[in-house]
């Protein structure tokens, strides 16, 4: 709540009555116009004080008719009556006229949004565009200039577009948008950061049309209306232009390209007389308009298509026949400012609510008007500190906002109503006074015996004495803030703080040293003063005795706390041990936290109500609900205002409101006079700053503060809606300040304080309420023992200890105290404290339902059970949500009567009781009567078929009505019913043909005689039931034939069955036997078998009812072969064996060997049933082998399984299936034979990969010899593979033989000595590394030590022939002597050697004896295998002869590589 103070401007003498009034847009300056009839015009500038400022002051002897600031620089433009446009700039008072464009009067003014173009426009019709320069400045001649032969009425510039978000433009390029990442690029148009001014204006005319200039000062027609145009206005939201003319009429069209427009709306605006006197907009789409002689504002809200009105209200000081002159709106503060012909000023503030369907409704409140002199006819809001400039015709008043000031001390109220006016309040006992002041109130504080006021200048001090209040003293102070203790005065002066008395002589001095700074807060509280200063530092004074003393020494808070920025608010408690502090940060924004100084410990603490937790003091054991507590109530906040409770030092209240993140902020409140919460609360700005509004979620939260224990919390609840602010706390009350013309209607009428004004009468609002504390409810006027022990009941509660809870109370006797504590158990969640609260309460049936409860698993369900029997029914709602307990929150819904809740919840948040609860809304509607709505809610429950007819049974012709309105078979059903009871049978049948209840009118007819028709329904319906009575009733008459039909066609089998054998239809017996159950088939076969007559029907009957060894039996005796037979095929094995091994000997005398394996499988004969297959050459498959394979040793002995196993293999060997017979010989354990298995398959890959599986030495040797076998010599993975497999045997002198083998093979095929020799070699190695069991080895070992030798001789031939050639040929001659030469060394080899050689030296002599020798030790060879073709053809050429050519040619491996890539293969292996 706030008052606003007036003080007129300081005008020259020479200035006329003010015409026009201006504020900056962004500077506290206001431009006044001023007119005489004498002596022509004045323009004046005045700073936010209303000091006159000498260089800005313009005269002319003609008049000014338009103001209009520069939206950025301090420039001023005027526009006079004979056509002159003038430039002001402010404070240096210079002056620049704009060319001579208007010969008459100017009528307009407009600067483009940023204030680089300034339009102008005459009475004739002339408009001019100029251009302005950053600094404001005029450039040159105008840019456009358009003459439109009509009086221009009015221009508005298009608004700002915005301009590039490089944020959302950056983080689109990095997700790789091109397009975006394109707008980086260099050669691309730089980004537009930020708004973007628009050039593009709109003119109107008296004419009534509208003309569109564009940004290169093209102008067009863009529409017209009829009559002249007073007011345009641009909504950007919808791009929708308005348009009002002065016949009241509002046109809206929408603007699409460029030069068109489309009309949306165009209607009639209402008015007491014919002409609209004066008209504003609103940022939002609101129009405010007055006419002249009108006591009401209309408003017409083009955005939601709505209208309203507002009045002067009698009861709020206005008078009867009072009307509103003229309107002005603050959108930065949202509130509506309207001046009268009395003088009243009236101020409306828009609040914006929440709809459920997220719609928001906009409501204007009322607020205390605002008195001046005269006639108020303009208004004019400053867009800053809250400034308000009215004008009078006579003057000019610049009212300035003031948060009305209030103080509780010693149970007397002093609150603010007025700039000059008080309201005080005395209590225990009731007296209410009311003060008019000679001053502007700025402050106030008392004490029960003295009010003190002061404004900043001047102190007085008025006495109490009963109902009188009386001036006791008056002096002049330059002190801002003022405290009050018994007798003296606490004022403030740079570096020291003043003691007084009431007639302002100084007392004491209270100093301050230059580094603690100067005083700028005080608080007194019982006997202590708290002093806070402009550096950040605290002082607590006693001030018990004669003289003030220091309680503490100065504290400098800034080394405690960081990013402190300045005190707000100081309070200190009774005993003077805590200091509790309110600050604002750095960065100017107030913090989240209220720090709590200890005077003693010299410690400090916080609560922080942005997270909700305290620095410190929540006992462990209640963590999880305190932290519960925390996130609903007291995370997200801000502390607004703080206070001590007067008497109890522990407890501490503080107010909060809601912020959005931690950064957000509210404004301050200072502690002395400044509590009004309506601009302290925190703003939420909706739309762009379009309107503010006030939260209500404000709460109000009790701490305990002790040294032992820290912060506790002891309560938080909800502001009331009827109350202003938080005021005091004085045990056991809260005190609040009420709003205007509202007051909280939870408060009981003792806790109220009623409002008395002896001046006035008891008529008086009420200004100041009270409302008891949690603790206190019942017990307000309890006595200061009952009071303690509460309070220390509360406090001991809170920090868990429960002996000396109970210690606090145990004198108390009063069941009230008992129903009180049982309440703070609610809040606590103490149910243990609630169980002993009830029994001295006396209250069975509250514990009985708290022990019901306990059954829930959530705590809070358990405390709402507490609640609702206490009748702390929101408490009960609450703690319901807080665990999600919708169920229960329903059910509590319905019980107490709250229906639209129970149903909401239960349709969005208890689904799956959702019909029930419409079931018992629609039973609660029938007890009320409201009968037409219990049947839409017993629609909804799906329950109205049987609950509406019984609702309306008294009412025949109403339920007829609802019957044939439903359409319902079951209503249908019920109503024929009806009917039949009522023995209008023809009607019952309708209703019945209606509901298709085949059955019924089956039962009907046949009761009425009519069978035919009773026979036509059964059999076109099909209905079972119908066609079961009439087969009932058919047979009760003897026709047989038709009743065993129907029986059939109602599926009841068993009973046409019985008919068929009562009655010897043995024809129809097999068939309906057959559609019939188990039951019913094993009847007819044992019927058939005991008249022993057609048993093949026997046979099959049995069979299909799963008896198939009764049906086996029956067919052996029968000799029923064709039945058998197919009985058989159903046979597996869970049959009998017996059956299993009859039917096989049946299938094998028929030579179904097949069958009968299949048969003796099942019967677990699997000997038997491989001899069958051995001895008739039957296949035996895969899966055959799987069905004897025996799995569960309980079936067979593992021997014998062993030996099924190798019989199957054996079985599949002796088929050729060797892969299966390996893997049974596997199965069976028998790995050496299954290796045997694989190796006739010849399965390569299986056989290797079974020796590294199975890792046995048998194995590998077996798998390496049948390697041996496949062409290894080509493929160097399987000589690897036999290398590993033999070493892997652990058989050297096979690996050594087969090293040999390698040898050879590179001596015989590719004349490869050195790799012959490397294999030899390696051989040796392997052959002494094995165990010599049969003698022989060393003689191995010598002979292979013999080849070796040879062969190295042979390769040191080859190696050193070129080097040494006589040596190398001696020794292969002296090789040709060895006896043993061959197979170590070929002989030809050597022959070939020395051939090469006698021919490369030209001894063709000696070389054609050598290859004669040749050929007689080597007859049959080819020459050409040992001798080089070159050395064979010399030697045809030379010795004339011819050799022969016809031996076989030998193919000669010409890859010497690959040869290469196996020897070195075999070496690598073997290392």
């Amino acid at each position: 709540m706030a008052v606003y103070f007036d003080h007129p401007i300081d005008a020259p003498e020479s200035s006329g009555a003010p015409s026009q009034l201006a504020w900056h847009p962004i500077a506290p300056v206001l431009a006044v116009a001023s007119s005489s009839p004498t002596s022509g015009g004045t323009v004046d500038v005045y700073n936010q004080k209303g000091d006159f400022v000498d260089r800005c002051h313009v005269d002319r002897p003609s008049h000014p008719i338009v103001l209009h600031w520069h939206p950025i620089k301090p420039v001023l433009a005027v526009g006079w009556e004979n056509g002159e446009v003038l430039l002001l700039s402010y404070p240096s008072g210079d002056q620049a006229i704009l060319p001579s464009t208007h010969s008459v009067s100017c009528t307009l003014l407009q600067w483009s949004g940023f204030g680089s173009r300034l339009v102008t426009g005459d009475q004739n019709g002339v408009l001019a565009v100029w251009n302005i320069d950053a600094k404001g400045r005029l450039q040159g001649n105008h840019l456009v200039k358009h003459e439109y032969k009509k009086t221009l009425t009015c221009c508005i510039f298009k608004p700002a577009t915005p301009g590039d978000d490089v944020a959302k433009l950056a983080r689109a390029s990095v997700s790789g948008d091109e397009s975006a990442l394109d707008k980086f690029g260099w050669n691309k148009a730089p980004l537009k950061i930020g708004p973007q001014e628009e050039l593009t204006f709109y003119i109107s005319t008296t004419h009534g049309t509208v003309y569109l200039v564009d940004e290169h000062g093209k102008s067009s027609e863009l529409l017209s209306v009829e009559g002249a145009i007073k007011h345009l206005y641009y909504f950007d939201k919808r791009d929708v232009l308005a348009v009002v003319t002065e016949t009241m009429v509002l046109s809206q069209y929408s603007l699409g390209p460029p030069g068109r427009t489309q009309e949306l709306m165009k209607v009639k605006l209402s008015s007491k007389s014919r002409l609209i006197s004066y008209v504003t907009w609103t940022d939002n789409g609101l129009l405010i308009t007055t006419s002249n002689g009108d006591n009401m504002i209309r408003l017409w809200d083009l955005e939601r298509e709505d209208n309203y009105v507002l009045c002067l209200d009698e009861n709020v000081e206005f008078e009867k026949d009072e009307s509103v002159n003229c309107v002005a709106y603050c959108a930065e503060k949202g509130i509506l400012a309207a001046g009268t012909n009395c003088g009243h000023i009236a101020m409306w503030r828009m609040a914006v609510q929440s709809g459920k369907k997220k719609d928001n409704t906009i409501q204007w409140k009322l607020q205390t008007p605002t008195q001046v002199q005269g006639s108020v006819t303009q208004l004019e809001w400053s867009s800053s500190l809250n400034l308000l400039a009215a004008n009078n015709h006579h003057t000019v008043l610049i009212l300035s906002e003031h948060v009305m000031s209030a103080h509780f001390s010693q149970q007397v109220a002093a609150v603010q109503l007025s700039p000059a006016q008080l309201r005080i309040t005395q209590f225990n006992p009731e007296v209410h006074l009311a003060l008019q002041s000679d001053l502007h109130i700025r402050g106030i504080c008392g004490t029960k015996d003295s009010i003190i006021v002061w404004n900043g200048k001047q102190i007085t001090v008025y006495e109490i004495s009963g109902t009188v209040l009386r001036n006791s003293g008056s002096f002049s102070c330059d002190s801002h803030v003022v405290a009050v203790h018994e007798e003296n005065l606490y004022t403030v002066e740079p570096n020291r703080v003043q003691i007084r008395t009431p007639q302002g002589t100084v007392k004491q001095l209270l100093t301050f040293s230059k580094a603690e700074g100067n005083p700028t807060l005080l608080n007194v509280c019982q006997s202590y003063l708290v002093v806070g200063t402009d550096t950040a530092h605290i002082r607590v004074f006693d001030l018990s005795r004669r003289d003030a003393k220091a309680h503490s020494s100065a504290k400098n808070l800034a080394e405690l706390i960081p990013n402190l920025g300045a005190l707000s608010s100081v309070k200190c408690n009774a005993n003077g041990s805590q200091v509790s502090i309110l600050i604002t940060r750095v960065n100017g924004k107030p913090d989240h936290k209220v720090y709590f100084y200890d005077v003693e410990m010299d410690t400090i603490t916080h609560f922080d109500f942005f997270s909700g937790r305290p620095s410190s003091g929540f006992m462990p054991s209640e963590e999880s609900e305190r932290q519960q507590f925390e996130g609903t109530e007291l995370s997200g906040r801000c502390p607004i205002s703080h206070f001590w409770d007067e008497s109890e030092p522990r407890l501490f209240v503080c107010e909060t409101v809601p912020v959005a993140s931690e950064s957000s902020s509210y404004a301050p409140m200072d502690a002395v006079g400044k509590v009004d919460i309506t601009i302290a609360l925190c703003k939420c700005v909706l739309k762009s700053m379009e309107v503010l509004v006030f939260q209500v979620d404000v709460t109000v939260v009790t701490l305990f503060c002790t040294q032992e224990h820290g912060l506790l919390l002891h309560d938080c609840y909800l502001k009331p809606s009827g109350f202003q602010s938080l005021l005091a706390m004085d045990v056991p009350y809260c005190y609040f300040i009420c709003k205007p013309g509202e007051q909280d209607p939870s408060c009981q009428p003792e806790a109220a304080a009623t409002e008395l004004q002896p001046s006035k009468g008891p008529s008086a609002p009420k200004i100041v309420s009270r409302r008891a504390l949690r603790d206190f409810v019942g017990l307000e006027n309890c006595e200061k023992t009952t009071r303690d022990a509460m309070l220390n009941f509360s406090f001991y509660l809170t920090i868990g200890d429960m002996d000396e809870a109970f210690k606090s109370i145990k004198l108390i006797k009063s069941t009230a105290v008992w129903e009180n504590m049982a309440r703070m158990c609610v809040k606590t969640r103490r149910l243990d404290v609630a169980r002993v609260c009830l029994g001295n309460m006396g209250n069975p049936r509250a514990a009985k339902a708290l022990k019901e409860a306990e059954l829930e698993p959530e705590p809070e369900a358990k405390v709402a059970m507490l609640a609702i029997q206490l009748g702390m029914l929101e408490d009960a709602e609450k703690l319901y949500k807080s665990c999600q307990r919708y169920d229960l929150l329903n059910n509590f819904y319905q019980a107490s009567g709250q229906w639209l809740k129970a149903l909401e919840t239960a349709d969005t948040r208890d689904r799956i009781h959702l019909r029930t609860t419409y079931y018992n809304y629609a039973k609660y509607l029938e007890s009320e009567g409201s009968k037409a709505q219990a049947v839409a809610f017993f629609e909804k429950s799906d329950s109205h078929r049987v609950e509406v007819p019984r609702m309306l049974q008294d009412d025949t012709p109403s339920l007829e009505i609802y019957v044939n309105k439903m359409r319902d078979k079951d209503i249908y059903k019920w109503w024929a019913q009806y009917l039949e009871s009522q023995s209008d049978m023809d009607a019952a049948l309708q209703y019945y043909e209606l509901a298709q209840d085949y059955l019924s009118l089956v039962r009907v007819f046949c009761y009425t005689g009519n069978i035919q028709k009773a026979s036509e329904i059964a059999n076109d319906t099909g209905d079972r039931a119908a066609s079961y009575h009439l087969a009932r009733h058919y047979e009760g008459h003897d026709d047989i034939k038709q009743a065993v039909h129907f029986y059939t066609r109602a599926q009841a089998y068993n009973n046409a069955i019985r008919l068929c054998k009562e009655n010897g239809l043995d024809d129809q017996l097999m068939n309906l036997a057959l559609l019939s159950n188990p039951e019913d088939m094993m009847e007819a076969a044992c019927y058939y078998e005991e008249r022993g007559t057609n048993m093949d029907r026997a046979v099959a009957l049995y069979h299909k009812a799963g008896y198939v060894s009764k049906a086996l039996e029956l067919a052996f005796a029968t000799e029923q072969f064709s039945a058998l037979q197919l009985i058989a095929e159903d046979l597996n094995e869970a049959s009998d064996p017996s059956l299993l091994a009859r039917c096989s000997d049946f299938f094998i005398t028929h030579s179904q060997f097949e069958k009968a394996v299949e048969l003796l499988v099942a019967a677990k004969k699997y000997h038997q049933a491989l001899e069958l297959c051995v001895n008739h050459n039957l296949a035996v498959t895969e899966e055959l082998a799987e069905r004897m394979t025996v799995s569960e040793l309980k079936d067979m002995s593992e021997e014998n399984r062993k030996e099924l196993l190798e019989r199957i293999a054996d079985c599949c060997m002796r088929q050729g299936n060797y892969h299966l017979a390996a893997k049974k010989y596997t199965q069976a354990g028998n790995k050496l034979k299954a290796m045997r298995a694989l190796l006739k398959s010849g399965d390569t890959e299986k056989i290797v990969f079974f020796a590294n599986v199975s890792r046995q030495k048998e194995l590998f040797i077996l798998a390496a010899n049948y390697l041996q076998s496949l062409d290894w010599r080509t493929d160097p993975e399987i000589l690897k593979t036999i290398i590993g497999f033999y070493t892997k045997g652990r058989a050297p002198e096979l690996l050594a033989g087969f090293y040999e083998a390698c040898a050879q093979v590179e001596i015989d095929d590719y004349q490869n000595y050195e790799k012959a020799l490397d294999a030899l070699t390696e051989a040796y190695k392997c052959l002494s590394k094995a165990k010599d069991t049969s003698g022989k080895q060393q003689a191995k070992l010598t002979d292979m030590q013999h080849k070796i030798a040879l062969i190295k001789k042979f390769v040191h031939v080859r190696r050193s022939y070129a080097d040494n050639t006589e040596e190398a040929v001696r020794v292969c001659e002296a090789l040709l002597e060895e006896p043993d030469l061959d197979p170590a060394v070929r002989v030809g080899d050597a022959f070939g050697f020395l051939v090469d050689h006698y021919c490369q030296q030209g001894q063709y002599q000696v070389a054609y004896r050598r290859l004669e020798e040749l050929q007689k030790l080597l007859p049959s060879q080819n020459l050409r295998f040992y001798i080089s073709p070159a050395s064979l053809e010399a030697l045809q050429r030379e010795m004339g002869v011819i050799l022969d050519h016809s031996e076989q040619k030998m193919n000669m491996k010409n890859d010497d590589d690959d040869d290469d890539e196996v020897v070195e293969e075999l070496s690598e292996s073997h290392s």
